[in-house]
Order: structure tokens, then sequence, then C-alpha cells
């Protein structure tokens, strides 16, 4: 495929995911809005934590789409290698707001005053329709970010699933603590805290290792393939990285010293073709020297 052809395809996808996520945007303002309403009818701690953590869920789609269109631009002079690790960048952004998020919700189950927590029938149907609505949210974003192999789809139906489980702990917490178990409410939003904290500390798991150039393929089995090309005496300085959902190789290989300019040329295009086919990188890059006996 021809950088120009990539291009094309990335910018297909990255409309895509545009539209996708102010789709999701819409989905999470409208749960925000019912969260709200039902945690200052009920007087609910845990129902208003996991407003505002619907509240990072729009900020995020928000700061996403911002991203996703700088993301899409083309390489440039500053940028040699594009920009797709604004991509990254935003992952690492999210998980940051969602730790800081999991330590405001904590201080508040252990600070807020009690109040009588109550319980209507509206409230609660109210609750269980965000719960559907999270649910089916969380697998169409699955499905399309496998599907566009966006890696800030995949948080964010990573972040929507923990969306759910959130949502599961509140209602029983609350529904509990309208009978009269008033603790319960602030330990569900302490359980709600730590499920925060912990898709942070996932997120941080998966954007760390990009940021900071960590290898994308281990360089053995990269070296393994290079030395069964016909003519490739050596290899080394054998490099690789993320720069978001793409990989970048870089090696430098030893041929035959007496090989014409053409057929070291060639040479370096087959191993081209070959890790591109292999390991799936999108940029290849081969330096060729002569070969020291």
């Amino acid at each position: 495929m021809t950088s120009e052809s990539k291009q094309i395809e990335y910018t297909d996808r990255d409309k895509k995911v545009q539209r996708l996520i102010i789709i999701e945007g819409c989905a999470n303002i409208l749960v925000l809005f019912v969260k709200l309403f039902v945690g200052l009818s009920t007087n609910s701690l845990a129902i208003l934590a996991d407003c505002i953590h619907s509240l990072t869920d729009v900020a995020n789609n928000i700061v996403a789409w911002i991203v996703i269109r700088l993301s899409a631009m083309p390489a440039d002079r500053e940028h040699p290698y594009g920009h797709r690790k604004f991509e990254t960048l935003a992952v690492f952004g999210l998980a940051t707001l969602l730790a800081v998020m999991a330590i405001e919700i904590a201080k508040s189950a252990f600070t807020k005053e009690t109040t009588e927590i109550v319980s209507g029938t509206w409230e609660l149907v109210l609750m269980v329709g965000v719960l559907i609505v999270n649910i089916v949210l969380a697998t169409w974003q699955r499905y399309w970010a496998r599907r566009l192999k966006s890696g800030i789809m995949l948080a964010d139906a990573a972040h929507t699933f923990a969306d759910v489980l959130t949502t599961v702990v509140v209602i029983i917490g609350w529904q509990l603590s309208s009978m009269g178990f008033l603790i319960l409410d602030r330990l569900c939003a302490l359980g709600v805290a730590g499920l925060v904290f912990y898709l942070a500390y996932g997120l941080y798991k998966s954007a760390f290792p990009v940021l900071v150039d960590e290898y994308a393929i281990d360089p053995e089995d990269i070296k393994s393939a290079v030395m069964t090309v016909q003519g490739v005496k050596a290899a080394g300085r054998i490099r690789s990285r993320w720069i978001g959902s793409d990989i970048a190789i870089d090696i430098v290989i030893s041929v035959d010293a007496e090989l014409t300019t053409e057929e070291s040329h060639k040479i370096a295009d087959e191993l081209e073709i070959l890790i591109e086919e292999q390991f799936n990188v999108g940029d290849a890059f081969i330096h060729v020297e002569p070969y020291a006996k």
C-alpha cells in the first residue's frame, strides 16, 4: 500500500471516528443529566459521584474529538512521523483526569455530611435506563474501535464498560441506603472511586510504552526475519516504536560490498516488503552498509 493510499485510509477512518465520538458524546450528555437529576432528587452521594464520573466522559469526548482532528493531519516539517501520538497523549490525559476525579470522589465519601437518602419508582426506572444505555454504548464502541483500530475509542469503550459496573454498584448501594443502611452509600461512592482509579491505571499502562518509545516488536524477532532475505549479511541497530496505532521500524543491514547500488537497493526493497507484511508495519526505514568481513 502506498503512503498516499494509507493517508486516504487514515483520513476516512478518522472521519468515522469523529462521527462516532459525536454520537457517543450526545449519549453521555443525556446520561449525565439523568444521573444529576436522580442524585439531587435522592440525596445519594454514590449517584452524584457517578454523575461526576459521567462529566469526565463528556469532557473526554470533547478532547478526543479535537485530538482526532489533530492526529489526522499529515506529516510536516515539525512532525516528520505525523501526528498520531496526539491520540496516545489524549489517552494519557484521560487517565490523569480519571485519577484526579477518583481522588475527589473518595474525599467526598469521607467528608460529606450524612443526609437522608430516598428512593422512588421513577428514579429507579431512570437509573436502570442509564444502565441499559451504557451496556449498548460499550458494546457498540468496542465493535467500532476494533474495526477501525482506534486506540482512543478502545479506551473509551473500556471506560464505558466501567460505567456499567459502577452503575450496577451505585443502584444496589442507593437502594440499600434508602432502606436505612446509610453507610452503604459512602461505601459505594468509594467503590466508584476505586473502579475509576483502576481504569486510569489501565490507560496509563497502555499509554506509557508508546509515549516513552518502548519497542513495538522484539528486536530479535525482527532480526530473525531480516536474516531470511537473501543477500543480507548482517543486521543491527534495529529499532521499533509505536506511532499511534502504527509501527515504525529502523534497521541497518550489511550487504556484500561488491554489489552495485541497484542490487543493494533491490535487497532493501525486498526486506521492506517482508517487514511490512510480516509485522504489519506502516513505516520501515532500511539503511544499507557494505559488509565488513
